[in-house]
């Protein structure tokens, strides 16, 4: 092929590549906006309104401000409830003068059932699997921040008051159901 052949098939080739890769980028979907807006607990009695939750300076998951002792947060490092992987839902068990939105999550069964409301107006429904109290120490993050389902984290056991912190987290493993 003579020289000005080959340039000019490289000339097509390059245009039909970006041709290609144009519609490949139009056809792939944007970054999710859809955020679990609340979570509902059936067995517990409660409904609780969900908010962002990000890492503080020191690389740890925030925590939801003790200001809104009934507001959970999703941690926004973990899958949107209802997306595959694995979703973080932390709340406070209690503050200095009363109990706050997951004070009853060690009373959680298996079985039982856990929907989170998303922005989309979609509902991720769960089935709790288990429930166990390790101490923070020995928290598992291996099994809370990977695999899939919905975990849902709050302080429990005894309260060390030199420290003024709970020693254990209770932490609930859900698979997805719908």
């Amino acid at each position: 092929m003579a020289r000005g052949g080959w340039v000019l098939a490289a000339v097509a080739t390059g245009l039909i590549l970006a041709a290609m890769g144009r519609q490949q980028l139009a056809s792939t979907p944007a970054a999710s906006t859809v955020v679990p807006k609340r979570i509902d607990i059936p067995a517990l009695s409660l409904k609780a309104p969900l908010m962002k939750l990000g890492l503080a300076a020191n690389g740890d998951v925030e925590l939801p401000p003790f200001d809104k002792p009934s507001t959970a947060g999703w941690y926004t490092g973990s899958a949107v409830p209802g997306d595959s992987g694995a979703s973080v839902i932390i709340g406070h068990v209690d503050t200095k003068s009363a109990p706050a939105v997951f004070y009853k999550l060690r009373d959680m069964r298996p079985g039982e059932i856990v929907k989170v409301l998303r922005s989309d107006g979609k509902t991720a429904q769960y089935e709790v699997d288990s429930v166990e109290k390790v101490p923070k120490n020995r928290f598992p993050s291996d099994r809370v921040y990977e695999g899939q389902g919905l975990r849902l984290i709050t302080c429990g056991g005894a309260f060390d008051w030199t420290h003024h912190e709970y020693v254990d987290n209770v932490i609930v493993y859900a698979s997805l159901v719908t």
